[in-house]
């Protein structure tokens, strides 16, 4: 793989009108643009949507997913659905990565700098200028790390 490396981050609830074709569209301009990495926080909401369709893409483009997994156990207080695609997806990926072996405060954000530190770019779902999707976009801001935003 020789192109640029994408981050992903965006919140864990979406609304009911999200719209995961348009995100899959965009994913893809994103790969056409030259990344062929995507760092995958694989959190529930935006982080899953996101790596369902870069694992459809995969079929059709050279990619490596990293999923950036903040302490081992995340998926357990997920939905039973989003718990069974977790499990499965993670085999999909290229590469896993967790953090900490168990749960701890700020585990989350240390993940969420792991990733910018090693993106060109974050691709963001930020609709709230609170919470761990915020600190994210600015802390890449900060260290001059792009940001392309999903709306």
């Amino acid at each position: 793989m020789t192109g640029k490396t994408c981050a992903l981050t965006g919140h864990r609830s979406l609304p009911e009108n999200f719209d995961r074709n348009a995100l899959c569209d965009r994913l893809e301009e994103l790969i056409v643009s030259g990344y062929d990495r995507f760092l995958c926080g694989m959190a529930s909401g935006f982080d899953l949507s996101a790596l369902c369709c870069l694992i459809r893409l995969k079929g059709k483009y050279a990619l490596e997913i990293h999923a950036c997994i903040p302490f081992a156990g995340q998926e357990k207080s997920f939905s039973p659905k989003d718990k069974t695609f977790y499990r499965q997806a993670i085999g999909w990926c290229s590469k896993t990565t967790v953090l900490f072996q168990e749960y701890r405060d700020g585990c989350y954000l240390a993940r969420d700098r792991y990733m910018v530190d090693r993106a060109d770019t974050v691709f963001a779902y930020c609709m709230r200028d609170t919470g761990g999707t915020a600190y994210t976009v600015r802390y890449a801001e900060k260290k001059g790390i792009p940001v392309i935003y999903f709306r």
